[in-house]
């Protein structure tokens, strides 16, 4: 049993719908070609999430954006509100994307979002005043959030499984490919009229407005997508369920590889159901109020276990230590941070930093291929280490040499190719790999909350991260650097000493190395085996049963 724990169904069901699925990884995406289609519309997801993160910082140096924007940007508290704010926004929608996705299904969740997110655009790409970008930038904020959330969970359910993961590595590409093109799109806008007193707004507002483009698409396209097979066994609608589903596989519905997963869904659908009504039976009238008393206090049964805190802390914590790395106060204000280290002129900085969006992109790609191999402590604590000694570094230039640059080129350079450094290190690691724990380390019955929890504080470290570093950079100069070392540092020893390695780990044995005594996970294994055994998902493992014991048979006759 514990062998097939990790796919929370029935394991040897689930056994034979991976002997009928065929290839996984990037050659199942292009076998399946719907699948693969989708999975470009989840990268649009992921392309506007990192094009927001980016584009920014090249706007935040611009001349016209400086002219226009007074004390927003000349004033460091003011100006970390203005990057800041979004992330809030950010926070807010991903909170409530939960709720939203279950109500209005998750494909209208995405078109909702995609509205929200273009209307906040609209308002900072027509800014007259700093009050339009505070509130055009909280807006998108919101909307991002709810993207972040709502487009990743969208794919997974309508991925099959065996290229689930891939559609995962896709999304962080796209993110990093969206910091890379925001970041040279601000490089090619900056010279509209000149860098200088001559330059034309469109500078600034034409890489906002861009925004538009991939979100139109996303919007549009999601409309001839269907509804997520999960949502729709949720809400009773299991005829169109299966049709989505053999749509999707491209295999009639009476088929095994679809009538195992169509049945993998309603077990799981039904164990969730089971699970509340286990846990807060005074809660099942049906009710608005009963619905929402139930959802508190399964929060709040997350602080009532020892082990279930553990891994609040841990999903939570990890999320703290990647923002705290320093990697958006390096993606926010990276041409600021380029001049103070010596580089001269706005569009030399501007250079420099396209080559971070460019470094951290490349160095997501092996990280696809070797979290699974490698494990995912190995990956942080080297990403952290490295991170942290590319702080320090820089710290020692600054303070030596941040009155002199002009005569001291080469530490200039030197400073800012640990830059560079810094930000493979992040890609190749904290990027991706964090992400992976916090969704691997919840048992089945509190997973979607618990990583809901996670990726709140994402965001609102996020939000901190982007308002204090003007201030920092001002007021402290190259202890800013130190400070982020420190906590990069922290994290890696954070990973080392509290974190247990999960790669591979099936669901019982995510209990062991996390202390849990009751068997939480387990408990909820042994309850799917018996809902798959009521609704005859098991049978489908009996077709696996004979026909290895045929095969077994006839190597058997073949052998006397």
């Amino acid at each position: 049993m514990a062998g097939g724990a990790s796919t929370g169904v029935n394991p040897y069901a689930a056994k034979r719908r991976q002997a009928l699925a065929g290839q996984s990884g990037w050659a199942g995406l292009v076998h399946n070609r719907r699948i693969f289609a989708i999975a470009v519309f989840a990268s649009l997801g992921g392309l506007l999430y990192g094009y927001n993160q980016g584009v920014f910082s090249g706007v935040l140096s611009m001349y016209t954006f400086d002219q226009r924007m007074g004390t927003a940007v000349s004033n460091t508290n003011q100006k970390g509100w203005l990057v800041a704010i979004l992330e809030l926004g950010a926070w807010v929608g991903v909170l409530a994307t939960g709720y939203l996705a279950d109500k209005l299904s998750r494909k209208y969740t995405i078109l909702l979002a995609v509205v929200v997110f273009c209307i906040g655009v609209i308002v900072q790409t027509a800014a007259y005043a700093a009050s339009s970008i505070f509130g055009g930038r909280f807006i998108t904020g919101l909307g991002v959030g709810s993207l972040s959330m709502a487009v990743p969970l969208y794919n997974a359910e309508l991925a099959p499984p065996e290229v689930r993961g891939s559609l995962v590595a896709l999304q962080q590409l796209a993110i990093t490919f969206g910091i890379m093109i925001s970041f040279w799109i601000d490089y090619g806008t900056n010279y509209i009229g000149g860098t200088g007193s001559g330059q034309s707004e469109a500078a600034w507002r034409i890489p906002l407005a861009l925004q538009l483009v991939p979100a139109i698409i996303l919007g549009a396209g999601i409309l001839f997508m269907p509804f997520s097979p999960r949502w729709l066994v949720n809400q009773g609608r299991d005829d169109e369920a299966l049709a989505v589903l053999s749509k999707a596989r491209r295999a009639p519905p009476e088929s095994d590889l679809v009538q195992i997963e169509f049945l993998e869904i309603r077990a799981q659908y039904i164990f969730e159901k089971e699970t509340n009504a286990i846990k807060f039976p005074q809660y099942q009238d049906g009710s608005r109020s009963s619905a929402f008393k139930q959802g508190v206090y399964d929060y709040l049964s997350l602080l009532s276990s020892r082990t279930l805190l553990y891994r609040v802390a841990v999903g939570s914590l990890t999320m703290f230590f990647q923002q705290w790395t320093g990697v958006n106060a390096i993606l926010y204000y990276a041409p600021s941070i380029f001049a103070d280290l010596g580089l001269t002129g706005n569009a030399t900085s501007l250079l420099a930093t396209g080559v971070v969006g460019i470094v951290m992109f490349l160095a997501t790609i092996p990280a696809v291929i070797w979290v699974d191999k490698v494990g995912r402590k190995p990956v942080l604590i080297s990403g952290a280490f490295l991170m942290a000694a590319c702080h320090f570094i820089i710290a020692v230039l600054f303070g030596l040499y941040h009155d002199s640059w002009a005569t001291h080129t080469a530490a200039g350079w030197g400073a800012c190719v640990l830059v560079w450094i810094f930000a493979i290190a992040f890609g190749y690691s904290w990027g991706p790999c964090s992400w992976i724990v916090v969704a691997e380390i919840w048992p089945l019955s509190i997973r979607g909350k618990g990583i809901s929890i996670a990726a709140s504080s994402n965001w609102m470290n996020n939000f901190i991260v982007g308002q204090v570093t003007p201030t920092m950079l001002s007021n402290i100069g190259f202890g800013t650097f130190v400070f982020f070392g420190a906590f990069s540092l922290m994290g890696g020893l954070f990973i080392l000493f509290f974190v247990p390695e999960t790669k591979g780990l099936s669901l019982e044995e995510m209990d062991e190395v996390f202390g849990d005594s009751e068997g939480l996970a387990a408990a909820d294994q042994q309850r799917q085996l018996e809902i798959a055994d009521r609704i005859g998902l098991s049978a489908y493992g009996q077709k696996t049963d004979l026909e290895k014991h045929s095969q077994d048979q006839y190597e058997e006759e073949t052998k006397s």
